[in-house]
């Protein structure tokens, strides 16, 4: 999956349709993007037991897109992280215990890749690419199979609230048989059915998910203003008036 997504679904429309019952602040203020990029704040949704009850309750929060290990030096390090191959996930320390502990579900509207073309007949080397936009058949969210952690500014004082950050990765796996000529990964987007599963913390082993099929997509090439995080704005979903791909790709 290559790291770009668009996220601009209005907070409370998500909070309904994921019966949702806490929204964070932060993620009720955050803005719509048509252009998330590493590192940029996401909406995640999560399902937790309270400090001083055991009652599980589902929340809408936000996250720094890569995820940041609870024992890394910096940060920094969760620029790497942005996606969890779903093969090697309990090969990773990084992703092992969060996919058993700390499942998200990262909110999308949709996400875009890149096709490459064939070369020019003018004999440039650089290969082409067509962006494509990618998003749910059906109407509703992309709800990405995700994974959350804790890191812990050592430098930062008991009393400092930015002291926590919250980081998250996408989950993904080899891109179905329709999706491999845009690209030869994709995201984990789970269907509705399996929303709960994914988020129940009782549930320890969520390995048979990985497996399911992806709630169905449909693919519309785009133009080129996406490939810039300068970009944002509806614009970047439009179709594209002269697309370079002789073969559309369907989903």
């Amino acid at each position: 999956m290559c790291g770009r997504f668009a996220s601009f679904t209005d907070t409370q429309d998500l909070a309904d349709e994921l019966a949702i019952a806490e929204i964070a602040e932060d993620a009720r203020l955050l803005p719509p993007s048509w252009n998330v990029a590493p590192t940029d704040p996401v909406r995640i949704v999560v399902e937790r037991a309270g400090r001083d009850s055991d009652e599980v309750t589902r929340s809408l929060q936000l996250a720094r897109w890569g995820l940041v290990p609870s024992w890394a030096k910096d940060p920094g390090v969760g620029a790497r992280m942005i996606n969890a191959r779903s093969e090697t996930l309990l090969d990773k320390p990084a992703f092992a215990k969060p996919f058993a502990a700390r499942r998200c579900l990262v909110l999308a509207d949709g996400y875009y890749e890149w096709r490459k073309l064939s070369l020019p007949a003018s004999g440039s080397k650089k290969i082409p690419k067509q962006p494509y936009w990618i998003h749910p058949a059906d109407a509703g969210v992309a709800a990405f199979a995700g994974l959350y952690e804790f890191w812990r500014n050592p430098a930062a004082s008991e009393t400092d609230p930015d002291r926590w950050l919250v980081s998250a990765t996408v989950v993904t796996r080899p891109a179905s048989d329709s999706m491999a000529p845009i690209h030869d990964r994709m995201p984990l987007v789970l269907p509705r059915d399996a929303w709960d599963t994914w988020l129940d913390p009782a549930v320890r082993d969520a390995s048979d998910l990985l497996q399911i099929d992806n709630a169905p997509l449909t693919t519309r090439p785009v133009g080129d203003a996406v490939g810039s995080v300068r970009n944002d704005g509806p614009s970047l979903i439009e179709p594209d008036p002269e697309p370079r791909d002789p073969e559309p790709v369907l989903v």
